[in-house]
């Protein structure tokens, strides 16, 4: 059916709609994405970017998608997917999506991987294979020929957050996240006790881990926390520090889970080596200040150096499911939206969420300045297109930014605009 548009509509939806048909073809319905023309040779879709940037549709549920989270690019053309199947153990599959042919040709997606146990984390070593995160089990594999080597098994992988994030850190280590069992550590008669049991012990949830890989060959040595009162760390990544000549560990906080619109604040943590980042007894405000969770009045502190405070405050319930540190573009190269910036995924469903955002990474490492939507305009509307649900993102060799969305089963590509 077509959006109603006997009402007045805001500029840039009467623009998105003007340039779209008013109804989808049966291709575009697996999908809900309406497409008019094209994107990098892709049907483009309305969603709002950068000048000069467009939107292509790549891949959808035809191409038997189910609830991709993850991808990165292994070679020009060839994309390797975490795909979880759903929230049931063992529905998962590992995917490689290849687009060095015409765009629709069948085959572009083989399984590579089945069976395996909620998929997530997904990360290019320096050693060139790929690293992949299931609950319980880290591994890697060449690229050319799948050979499955285990580097540490047994992690949790049970309670709310069981996913594994995974970016390499300072030295070569390996960042996991190992997320909290629980929303607010409350306990099967609903008692939040001090301390919370999660936080304990040598090996803790809602913490971030360092896996220490050695030699030559990386071999997998140590595994233990970094950091911790980190509730779940789906989105982690590592910026150059150019002034001290240090690197910058990064985590977006998926805060607790209030009924309230504007609370708590999600948060951007800058991460030190034995740091504790607050959960569950404290959350932030929406200006970025530690404040006693619900549950922990009168019970807890949030006061530094003891709690350490966020360093940058996000709206509430924007759900970051991603960062990606991008680093400046050399003299030679064109400039594109995203360099020399930290991207982060809201997957969100709320009014601030389903949008990739930007901020500008100072020499220190750092990102500051304005935040920047990249791709934004996801607002669902029958016909045109679905509320957006992006999980994850990469950059290709020619410098474009992929996007997987797990709900639509989509991947999307942001390219330049054809002359």
């Amino acid at each position: 059916m077509c959006a109603d548009r006997s009402r007045p509509l805001p500029l840039a939806l009467a623009a998105a709609l003007l340039l779209l048909p008013c109804a989808a073809t049966a291709a575009n319905e697996a999908s809900r994405y309406a497409t008019r023309g094209q994107c990098a040779g892709y049907p483009r879709i309305a969603l709002t970017t950068p000048k000069g940037w467009c939107v292509g549709l790549v891949a959808d549920g035809r191409d038997e998608l189910r609830m991709p989270r993850r991808l990165v690019e292994v070679a020009p053309g060839r994309f390797w997917i975490t795909d979880m199947g759903s929230w049931e153990p063992h529905r998962g599959r590992l995917l490689e999506l290849d687009v060095r042919g015409q765009p629709g040709d069948p085959g572009r997606v083989r399984v590579l991987a089945q069976g395996l146990d909620r998929p997530h984390g997904l990360a290019l070593g320096p050693d060139g294979k790929v690293y992949v995160g299931e609950a319980g089990v880290i591994w890697r594999t060449p690229v050319d020929t799948l050979e499955r080597e285990e580097l540490w098994r047994d992690l949790p992988d049970d309670g709310a957050h069981p996913l594994k994030e995974l970016v390499f850190g300072p030295r070569g280590h390996l960042l996991i996240n190992v997320g909290s069992a629980t929303d607010a550590c409350r306990n099967d008669e609903q008692q939040q006790p001090v301390p919370c049991p999660e936080n304990e012990g040598a090996q803790p949830r809602a913490a971030v881990y360092e896996g220490a890989l050695q030699g030559a060959e990386l071999k997998p040595h140590a595994l233990r926390p970094l950091a911790t009162g980190l509730r779940n760390s789906l989105a982690l990544a590592v910026t150059q520090d150019r002034l001290n000549g240090g690197e910058r560990i990064w985590q977006a906080e998926n805060s607790v889970d209030y009924t309230d619109a504007d609370a708590p604040a999600e948060e951007l943590n800058e991460i030190e080596h034995g740091g504790h980042y607050g959960w569950p007894y404290c959350v932030s405000d929406t200006k970025g200040r530690s404040v006693v969770a619900r549950g922990y009045e009168r019970r807890a502190r949030c006061t530094a150096p003891s709690r350490r405070p966020p360093f940058m405050a996000w709206p509430a319930h924007v759900a970051p499911l991603q960062l990606l540190a991008v680093p400046p573009t050399a003299a030679t190269q064109p400039a594109r939206p995203w360099d020399g910036k930290l991207l982060a995924v809201w997957h969100g469903y709320r009014t601030k969420g389903h949008r990739i955002v930007a901020w500008q990474v100072g020499q220190d490492g750092r990102p500051g300045g304005k935040v920047e939507n990249v791709v934004a305009g996801w607002l669902g509307m029958p016909g045109l297109r679905p509320q957006g649900t992006p999980a994850g993102i990469t950059l290709d060799s020619q410098g474009r930014l992929w996007i997987v969305e797990d709900r639509n089963r989509t991947v999307l590509v942001v390219a330049p605009l054809a002359p």
